[in-house]
């Protein structure tokens, strides 16, 4: 049977077309035997877990051109080897699970989303088989790195590899901090060295100050009887 508001003919297999259908979510019961799928121009919002995992023959799979924003870690089980076409382009995309493309075979299309480019990202695309094509079409909406907001993936992983900045940063923060107490240190050693020369001097002129004894007559006397 063929889902509700969408439109299924047989040409090489078959082809579920349910573009502009005004769907707010993909249907449920899609027929195993789909090697075409076209859920372009709808307004789904995401992808769950394993919505595909029935459909063996699934070749293409149109995703293009609605609001999806979450893509779960599995939503392309079953189907990952099999796939050939993915199109999720011109979505709100900003970011999906490291894991969310894992095995992907297909030619997939990520463009025209508010990508954030970061470590994830990057993985991402490495674990896909025609990342360099997939990337060369991403543009960074948002980035760790502020300077690469605005431009292609491919140059802002060319500038740095963005799986190593977290730990740049925490050795960066961990240097500050040691020079920070480094610096707290030897200015207590300093303070204390100059407390205690001004003590010393204090006391000093405290000895200086005081009467010079005086001899008394007896003294004088003892001194000559014994001379």
């Amino acid at each position: 049977m063929c889902p509700k508001g969408c439109l299924c003919s047989h040409s090489g297999g078959l082809n579920v077309s349910c573009s502009n259908a005004n769907l707010k979510e993909i249907p449920r019961d899609l027929p195993p035997e789909t090697v075409l799928l076209y859920l372009d121009s709808n307004q789904i919002t995401s992808i769950p877990n394993e919505i595909f995992k029935d459909l063996h023959q699934l070749r293409v799979l149109n995703l293009s051109k609605n609001g999806i924003e979450f893509i779960d870690e599995h939503a392309f089980k079953g189907v990952a080897e099999t796939l050939q076409t993915l199109d999720l382009s011109d979505n709100r995309i900003k970011s999906v699970h490291k894991n969310a493309f894992n095995n992907l075979k297909a030619r997939a299309r990520i463009a025209n989303n508010p990508w954030h480019c970061d470590c994830t990202l990057q993985q991402v695309l490495r674990s896909m088989a025609s990342n360099h094509e997939t990337a060369n079409n991403v543009i960074c909406k948002t980035s760790v790195l502020d300077e690469h907001a605005g431009r292609p993936f491919l140059n802002a992983a060319n500038d740095a590899d963005l799986c190593n900045l977290p730990k740049k940063t925490t050795d960066y923060a961990m240097l500050v901090t040691m020079f920070g107490w480094f610096t707290m240190v030897i200015s207590y050693v300093v303070y204390y060295v100059r407390q205690n020369q001004e003590d010393a001097r204090r006391h000093l002129e405290y000895l200086k100050s005081l009467p010079s004894r005086q001899k008394k007559p007896d003294e004088a006397d003892d001194i000559s009887t014994v001379v």
